[in-house]
């Protein structure tokens, strides 16, 4: 498994498995699964309700805890200093872990204006050791930057919606100029047509390869770390198989093409996650 290496000094899986909406038993069927053929990131949430699940895997792998590389988000009920403390316990003892890998804050919930004091306690979570990387989820530069001017520590990662119909540019490269890594959710664009796209079709056909590998390498080959989602034993095999071929600039421009400018998913500025 490649890796990137985030501005904390430690290195993060370049792919991973996403796990909403399974619930317990499909999040552990599939973790395991995913792990016996090589992946190392997962990726979880309070607000999936399978930390269990995620957790019972992990607990069954066949690799050492150390090769796995396990994230989880804070929920909105638990913005707050206090409240993120005890939101991070709940979840770990969910987990059955010792350590998180990687833990975000879900969503900024500006309108709660809450989101300071939580990166505070995230702060201190990894000083204890319990985080061994910080980051956040949904969050726009000037969020992140509000946490950098009144804590004073930087996000290592920003787990955002990206795919080709909303490739985020902008975002990207702001990530880039601050050395934040781009984690992209729903990287192929579920609820929308993406992968039916005639020029993804006609990119898979000419690479002998499924529409979603196509997608998933777009996304690699920007420098992004996506985490998609399958239950389906063979969806998550082919989801991993995107490391042994790569897209030209041109097709690489064929697919930023297919910007819509729309989200399929909530806005950071006026999401509501409880």
């Amino acid at each position: 498994m490649m890796t990137v290496m985030l501005a904390d000094g430690r290195p993060m899986p370049r792919l991973g498995l996403g796990t909403w909406p399974m619930n317990d038993e499909e999040a552990r069927q599939a973790v395991t699964y995913a792990v016996s053929l090589g992946y190392r990131l997962i990726d979880t949430a309070a607000s999936y309700g399978n930390e269990a699940g995620v957790g019972a895997a992990v607990a069954e792998a066949s690799v050492a805890r150390e090769e796995l590389f396990v994230t989880t988000k804070l929920r909105g009920s638990h913005h707050g200093y206090d409240a993120a403390m005890r939101g991070f316990e709940e979840s770990r003892a969910r987990l059955g872990l010792d350590y998180v890998d990687l833990f975000l804050i879900h969503w900024p919930l500006p309108g709660r204006g809450l989101y300071v004091d939580t990166w505070r306690a995230f702060t201190h979570l990894r000083e204890q050791g319990l985080v061994r990387s910080i980051g956040v989820s949904n969050f726009t530069p000037g969020q992140i930057e509000r946490l950098v001017a009144e804590i004073g520590v930087w996000p290592a990662v920003n787990q955002v919606e990206l795919h080709p119909g909303f490739p985020q540019r902008e975002l990207r490269a702001w990530h880039a100029e601050h050395d934040i890594v781009t984690e992209s959710w729903s990287p192929l664009g579920a609820g929308s047509k993406l992968l039916d796209d005639p020029v993804v079709a006609d990119l898979a056909a000419a690479h002998g390869r499924t529409p979603a590998q196509v997608v998933l390498r777009w996304h690699l080959q920007l420098g992004a770390v996506p985490i998609p989602k399958s239950a389906d034993p063979e969806r998550i095999r082919q989801n991993f198989e995107v490391f042994d071929f790569s897209l030209s600039p041109d097709e690489m421009a064929r697919l930023d093409d297919l910007d819509t400018g729309g989200r399929l998913g909530g806005d950071p500025d006026t999401h509501v996650e409880l």
